[in-house]
C-alpha cells in the first residue's frame, strides 16, 4: 500500500479555524478520494514541522487518482490559507 506523508506549520492567530477546517472539510476530502488518514503528529517541542500526517491508499493507481483529482487541489489550497510550509511525498 502506498502512503502519503504529508507535513505543515500553522500560521500563528489561524489555530482555531485550521482545526475547524481540518476536521470538517479536509480529513472528509481526502476520506471521498480513497485516502485513509492513518495518523497525524503534532510537534510541541523542537524542530521540524509542526503537523506530520499520513494517509494510504490501496493501490499506485489509485494514490495517482487520488493526489491529480481537482478535488486534492482544491483541499490542499484551501490549507494552505490556514499553513505555511505544506509539503507531501509518496
Amino acid at each position: 500500500m502506498p502512503k502519503l506523508l504529508m507535513r505543515w506549520n500553522i500560521k500563528p492567530g489561524k489555530e482555531a479555524e485550521y482545526f475547524e477546517y481540518v476536521l470538517k472539510e479536509f480529513a472528509p476530502g481526502i476520506s471521498k478520494l480513497g485516502l485513509q488518514l492513518t495518523e497525524s503528529w503534532y510537534t510541541v517541542y523542537g524542530e521540524g514541522p509542526q503537523i506530520l500526517s499520513g494517509a494510504e491508499a490501496e493501490s499506485d493507481t489509485a494514490m495517482e487518482m487520488a493526489l491529480e483529482d481537482e478535488a486534492w487541489e482544491r483541499l490542499t489550497e484551501k490549507l494552505k490559507e490556514y499553513v505555511t510550509d505544506f509539503g507531501y511525498k509518496v
